[in-house]
């Protein structure tokens, strides 16, 4: 049985960020299973709100029409890595936010200055109430929205590779157009103005192109398991 003690101390907060393909989800939910940790697919919230616009008739080629609606659907995110939730206005979404509209559509919509704005004040809540500690994956969580994190991991991967195992995820798909879709949407989340896409400082990078996903996991959850005994 744990002391108190050491239940605080093993109470970290995990930034893993990178671009899609690398394994972020597959990692961070793996990491924080075996760890006893806490969940967040940060993605999947801007996935979601995205959808709602897309449901609600709001022109998402339209910043202005996505900030005035920014703030109305209620996002909830459950945080079990065994059986990540995400609701919206109390309707299960995740399903619906993983269609090919969602995602081609989802690059304008997080760019909205306001709406980053609202989902990072989110991810910083669910963060805080993660008693036992947590793992949030995502795109700036390093750099904007955790940056005292406790751990800071930026997965990589070369774009074939990427490409390959988002082929691999859906099915007929082409993997020259994938490969292009993917490097379309670097562009997109490295290049906006607010919050995009990049490295932290103090992260470790983690190459994953040569690894299999076991050994992804077991990396981040020694370099995990390093901080915890630090701290």
């Amino acid at each position: 049985m744990s002391t108190a003690v050491e239940t605080a101390s093993s109470a970290v907060i995990v930034a893993i960020d990178g671009p899609s393909g690398t394994g972020k989800s597959s990692t961070s939910k793996a990491v924080a299973a075996k760890l006893g940790l806490s969940y967040l697919d940060t993605g999947a919230q801007y996935r979601a709100i995205t959808w709602w616009m897309l449901n609600n008739g709001i022109d998402v080629t339209s910043p202005a029409e996505i900030a005035t609606a920014a703030a109305k659907p209620v996002i909830i995110s459950g945080t079990d890595p065994t059986g990540p939730t995400i609701t919206v206005d109390g309707e299960d979404a995740s399903g619906p936010i993983r269609t090919q509209e969602v995602t081609s559509k989802v690059s304008a919509v997080s760019a909205v200055p306001e709406v980053r704005t609202i989902i990072t004040e989110l991810q910083r809540s669910i963060a805080a109430d993660a008693e036992g500690g947590i793992v949030v994956e995502g795109r700036d969580i390093g750099t904007t929205v955790l940056p005292d994190a406790d751990l800071k991991i930026f997965l990589t991967a070369s774009p074939e590779a990427r490409a390959a195992r988002r082929s691999g995820e859906v099915k007929g798909s082409d993997l020259a157009a994938t490969r292009e879709a993917l490097i379309k949407r670097d562009a997109a989340d490295s290049g906006r103005k607010t919050s995009p896409l990049a490295k932290a400082d103090d992260a470790v990078e983690v190459d994953t192109t040569e690894l299999t996903l076991q050994q992804v996991i077991e990396c981040v959850v020694t370099l995990v398991e390093e901080k915890r005994t630090a701290a």
